[in-house]
């Protein structure tokens, strides 16, 4: 079989996706193998099931917003250990870990940008770095934008994709859920919108607090959200949870989210809701018209 190993060196084949970028990747939905360059050209979705990847945040920040736009603000604000947390290793080694190998200096990424000429002011979160997982810093950086916002008058979207809480810093991440909420707060009373849109996986302390707050909630299709994983609450009430539990779309028929909405439709949903917040003449005539007739 040597003419077989000369053809999988000279071609990848059998070679595993990886962020650096291989041949093929399989669709965790349908295990179809699919080309990355196919798939990074699909906006990380499956072409052949629709499954929609899990995207790091420099990819999501380019999706979203007008290209050159974004201005990161706050990347000099780092983690420290105030509680000196230790468990199979020190929260500060892990630290370092997440530094080195992560894009971001924290798991959120924020700035002012745009989406079509519109100005926002927006936070991404990046899984990559702890799992998304909010602690002092990432309170801080949204709370900082929430208060850009408010000064600016500009609209604030917010992107999560968080695992929750960070448990190494205690009631100190616990108490990021109060801070951003009374930030919120300020921000209704301002009258200015907030659109969150909920990615895969958005939940503890993220789901049950800013997350859920928005004036408008989008998620991406099949997008875990919820506070409890499923199997912990399987194993408290002891019951077998419905189909779908926890989903998007179970969310959505449940009343708890506005809209699902495909990654490709995502910019423009954005943008369009934005204009009709703000009763924008820029917002499409025959959509206009149509709002008009509903009842708010």
């Amino acid at each position: 079989m040597y003419w077989f190993d000369k053809i999988k060196k000279k071609t990848g084949l059998g070679k595993k996706f990886t962020e650096a970028g291989e041949i093929w990747v399989e669709c965790k939905s349908c295990k179809e193998q699919i080309y990355t360059s196919e798939l990074a050209e699909n906006l990380k979705v499956c072409p052949k099931c629709d499954y929609h990847f899990r995207i790091d945040v420099w990819t999501r920040i380019h999706q979203l917003l007008d290209t050159g736009t974004f201005v990161e603000k706050d990347k000099g604000l780092v983690a420290t250990d105030p509680l000196k947390f230790k468990d199979s290793k020190k929260y500060k080694d892990r630290l370092k870990t997440a530094l080195k190998k992560g894009a971001t200096s924290d798991a959120v990424v924020t700035g002012p940008g745009s989406i079509e000429g519109r100005p926002v002011e927006v936070c991404f979160f990046d899984f990559s770095y702890m799992g998304g997982s909010m602690g002092t810093v990432v309170g801080e950086k949204i709370t900082r934008t929430i208060e850009r916002a408010i000064k600016n008058q500009m609209p604030l979207i917010i992107v999560s994709c968080s695992g929750g809480a960070r448990m190494q810093e205690g009631i100190l991440s616990l108490m990021q859920m109060a801070k951003t909420s009374a930030a919120l707060s300020k921000l209704s009373k301002a009258k200015l919108p907030y659109i969150s849109i909920l990615t895969d996986p958005t939940t503890g302390g993220v789901s049950a607090s800013f997350a859920m707050l928005g004036d408008i909630i989008l998620a991406e299709p099949e997008a875990l959200i919820g506070f409890a994983g499923p199997r912990v609450i399987e194993q408290t009430i002891r019951q077998k949870l419905p189909e779908g539990f926890q989903r998007s779309e179970f969310l959505l028929d449940h009343g708890l989210i506005d809209q699902v909405v495909h990654r490709s439709d995502l910019r423009t949903t954005i943008h369009q809701l934005l204009c009709l917040l703000k009763n924008d003449p820029v917002f499409p005539a025959e959509v206009n018209k149509k709002q008009k007739g509903l009842q708010v």
